[in-house]
């Protein structure tokens, strides 16, 4: 496949069918190549491309703990939530119970059970004996609700209580926050604005420090699909996390193989960032201008995603991804697990991690997020279903 290599001029250029056979295997959804050259043959740049493209496959095996097998841990009393089929990416828990889910997300590379209908916001009562999820109707023409495809989500309450819901989005592949403000009465969002920025290519999770201003992160550096998956496959660790406000933007961390999820501590002191690929957990120090000091690292055996902070406790609840090879090469045969941690006292010198739950498939496929509220705990995935256990 790879051709021979000659120490004279005669060469066997290799066939373009080889290399985009290759590269289907590493990745599905990698872009294929079509280079202008006579008898679909390739020169050595091409060549030298997927050589490179195939030996950092190598060690993308250990990036997405490819080998990793699930432990089961079980929860009691838990049931699946009624009218989720297509994933809840993340959810956010409000002081009173009401409880939004991002769901219906497509994103490249990653399975979708509905990918011909645009995304969704639900809501559910966890104060409900039998809480099942309704889909919140979004007022104003503002939006395009065909392209919808909303991913990580954050909420802030104003000092009158008004709630304002802050969507990442991915219409057409490219990236937005959209700004929404909870109408609880009417059970729906009022859609205020469209935020985008050269320093938010490729957002998948939001901290909302106010109705507008917010912690984002970035999961690659490039928002070109192509550029994605070179950035991906080399292991590049370029992704960062960017502070957005009407009047300033600024890049506040970076070097990230990955940045997911990100969560704020109950003092707004510390900024917990999530580095997927990299199965880490990083604690920065927040400052009054919003620029962050990195403050210590956890290292962890499974892919760490979103982070939910325990609003009584203060501890970490995150869903993760045991073996990511599962969630990027998805077989219905051989499904991805999921996985929940709790840490707590990670601020100390000996952090408190347990494993909560545990599953390997065969209930709840790719947990993204987890939180809790009142000794109940809400599990979602990127694309499977959503689960609610007792604590």
């Amino acid at each position: 496949m790879f051709g021979e290599i000659a120490t004279s001029s005669s060469v066997r250029l290799l066939d373009i069918n080889d290399i985009n056979w290759s590269l289907a295997a590493i990745q599905p959804d990698f872009p294929q190549w079509k280079p202008n050259t006579a008898k679909g043959t390739v020169p050595a740049l091409y060549l030298l491309n997927f050589l490179c493209v195939f030996y950092s496959f190598l060690p993308s095996r250990t990036r997405l703990n490819a080998f990793r097998e699930v432990t089961p841990v079980d929860l009691p009393n838990c049931t699946l939530v009624k009218g989720i089929e297509a994933g809840a990416e993340d959810l956010e828990i409000l002081p009173n119970g009401l409880t939004f889910f991002s769901t219906g997300l497509k994103y490249p590379g990653i399975k979708s059970f509905d990918p011909s209908k645009p995304g969704k916001i639900l809501l559910m009562d966890l104060n409900e004996k039998e809480p099942a999820v309704s889909e919140l109707a979004i007022m104003g023409n503002t939006l395009d609700m065909s392209s919808f495809n909303p991913h990580g989500i954050s909420t802030f309450i104003d000092e009158d209580n008004t709630v304002y819901l802050l969507v990442v989005s991915h219409p057409d592949s490219s990236s937005t926050v959209e700004v929404f403000k909870f109408q609880e009465e009417e059970r729906s969002l009022l859609h205020l604005k469209t935020i985008t920025h050269e320093l938010l290519p490729s957002i998948n999770d939001i901290a909302a420090v106010g109705p507008e201003s917010f912690y984002a992160t970035n999961d690659h550096y490039f928002a070109d699909p192509y550029l994605r998956s070179w950035e991906m496959y080399l292991g590049l660790s370029w992704s960062n996390v960017v502070y957005y406000s009407p009047d300033k933007v600024r890049v506040v961390a970076d070097g990230f193989d990955f940045a997911n999820g990100i969560g704020i501590s109950l003092d707004g002191k510390y900024v917990y960032i999530a580095e997927l690929l990299a199965h880490k957990i990083h604690v920065y120090e927040k400052h009054a201008n919003w620029t962050l000091t990195p403050l210590k690292v956890l290292s962890f055996d499974t892919l760490v995603d979103n982070i939910s902070v325990d609003p009584v406790t203060g501890d970490l609840w995150v869903g993760c991804h045991p073996n990511g090879m599962r969630i990027f090469f998805y077989d219905s045969e051989n499904p991805p697990g999921s996985e929940v941690l709790r840490i707590q006292s990670i601020l100390s010198e000996d952090p408190k991690v347990t494993v909560v739950y545990a599953e390997n498939g065969t209930v709840l496929q790719g947990t993204t997020v987890a939180a809790v509220y009142k000794g109940k705990l809400l599990i979602g995935t990127v694309f499977h279903r959503a689960l609610c256990c007792d604590l």
